[in-house]
């Protein structure tokens, strides 16, 4: 079974940075396409970023460009969301997401196999 475990949310002040890590085990993470997804109360799961097995393709959200970045390590399973510029409508549950797509995924949730339990992410203003 594929366990993907998030780590690294809390609390923050708007403008301040959080780096989110997702650690990945039982799957051949090289083959993964990733991705960071957000769900804050009574809304549903958004795209935050995804990013292909290789690294090169990357996708932003419109309303994260420019302050967070997604990457990964293929060595240690990992693929992390460095998160800048803070803004109170970041609060959410940010979840690591996997699946085995060659190329870019689709930024739907649906086109995820494997999720993480999420870690809370919550920016005051």
């Amino acid at each position: 079974q594929v366990q993907l475990v998030e780590s690294g949310g809390g609390l923050v002040q708007a403008g301040g940075s959080l780096t989110l890590s997702c650690a990945a085990s039982r799957l051949t993470f090289s083959r993964y396409a990733m991705a960071w997804f957000r769900q804050a109360p009574g809304k549903e799961r958004d795209v935050v970023a995804t990013i292909t097995w290789t690294g090169r393709g990357i996708y932003y959200a419109d309303s994260v460009k420019g302050r967070f970045t997604i990457s990964r390590d293929n060595a240690k399973n990992t693929v992390s969301l460095q998160m800048s510029s803070l803004k109170p409508e970041d609060t959410a549950v940010y979840l690591c997401a996997a699946t085995p797509a060659v190329g870019s995924p689709p930024a739907v949730a649906g086109a995820f196999d494997y999720w993480g339990q999420g870690t809370q992410v919550t920016v005051s203003s």
